[in-house]
């Protein structure tokens, strides 16, 4: 897929003056008054030079200020802007949170796009053929696996997450071709998690990889999902390729359960009725406190 304006914006970003970093930051905050107004009035509003908007816009190959406010206007209605503004220690609460809320929404917004629906579609298909699901992963990847387990009432089988990097590498070798194992890594060059799927592989089972590109550990998969995101960790632990990942989690075991037919969802809606008047009280019940259980 071709990368979006705001995809071109977010590579060149480091390598832009400061001058025109602010014109890049007006960019982001506002794309529509900059779409919208004179190049007079942006320079303006970003306290630069008429000229630092001009080598801004050449700088990212456009011909002139016209030419990428017409770009811009295409890449308004194709979605929502794809870069991400680096957090600075000076950063006031409200612009540390509009850009890690932009940002996620932005990475939400790429993964979709680039969501390969005939991988997921074969995912869906193989998960329904088979009897048994296991979710690899390890820290932010491993919180995706453990999400999945939890999901097992809609995916219609046993599964399972191992935390321990000895007890999933045990379950990948002793498996059986009626297995499936959904490898989880953003990364994909997580070793521990590479030969666990690799053992699953060799005994049969299908292996399922779900990671942020086409990364090695696609090279063991037989199927494979890719989430892409913006992410950086140089100075911080985002959380957009874990948001990512429990999506692509929600689309398989949503389509899976809907796909298992009436008697599935009929079995799955009595489930959750039951479950709501075991885990939660009635309006009219009395708040328990700590003596009740003396």
């Amino acid at each position: 897929m071709q990368s979006s304006l705001f995809e071109r914006l977010a590579d060149s970003l480091e390598g832009l003056r400061r001058s025109e970093r602010k014109v890049a930051e007006l960019v982001v905050r506002d794309p529509h008054f900059v779409m919208q107004a004179p190049m007079s009035a942006v320079a303006a509003r970003a306290e630069v030079s008429e000229p630092t908007v001009m080598r801004f816009c050449t700088g990212l190959g456009f011909d002139g200020f016209q030419a990428f406010k017409l770009a811009l206007a295409q890449a308004l209605i194709l979605g929502v802007a794809s870069i991400e503004l680096p957090v600075l220690r000076d950063d006031s609460i409200e612009e540390l949170s509009s850009k890690i809320f932009d940002q996620s929404i932005s990475s939400l917004d790429k993964a979709r796009r680039f969501l390969d629906a005939d991988e997921v579609e074969r995912a869906v298909q193989r998960i329904l053929e088979s009897e048994s699901l296991v979710f690899i992963g390890l820290s932010a990847s491993g919180i995706i696996a453990q999400d999945a387990a939890q999901k097992a009432p809609l995916f219609g089988i046993p599964c399972s997450a191992p935390t321990d990097t000895h007890q999933q590498f045990m379950e990948a070798a002793m498996t059986n071709e009626r297995a499936t194992f959904v490898v989880i890594s953003h990364t994909g060059r997580t070793r521990s998690t590479m030969r666990v799927a690799a053992a699953a592989r060799e005994r049969g089972a299908t292996v399922i990889g779900i990671s942020g590109d086409n990364t090695p550990l696609m090279d063991l998969c037989d199927i494979k999902i890719i989430a892409k995101t913006f992410e950086n960790t140089d100075m911080h632990t985002p959380t957009v390729s874990r948001l990512a990942g429990l999506v692509v989690i929600d689309v398989l075991s949503t389509a899976v359960s809907l796909r298992r037919g009436d008697e599935h969802y009929r079995d799955f809606t009595r489930m959750k009725e039951r479950l709501a008047h075991f885990a939660r009280l009635s309006p009219e019940s009395p708040v328990l406190d700590d003596a009740s259980f003396d």
